[in-house]
């Protein structure tokens, strides 16, 4: 049981970071033109690795 909730969780930091490293490296106004403020970047990293569970 231990090892599937370690599997998990590694799967959902991936995710985090991934996202939150191909955010981080787009311009302002990228970001802008998808509608995203640089200050959501860690909140939509932070979902997008909940929804991979």
């Amino acid at each position: 049981m231990k090892k599937f909730s370690l599997v998990r969780f590694l799967r959902a930091r991936r995710v985090y970071w991934n996202v939150l490293q191909e955010l981080t490296n787009y311009s302002d106004r990228e970001l802008h033109d998808i509608g995203i403020d640089r200050a959501d970047i860690h909140e939509i990293a932070r979902l997008a690795s909940q929804e991979q569970n």
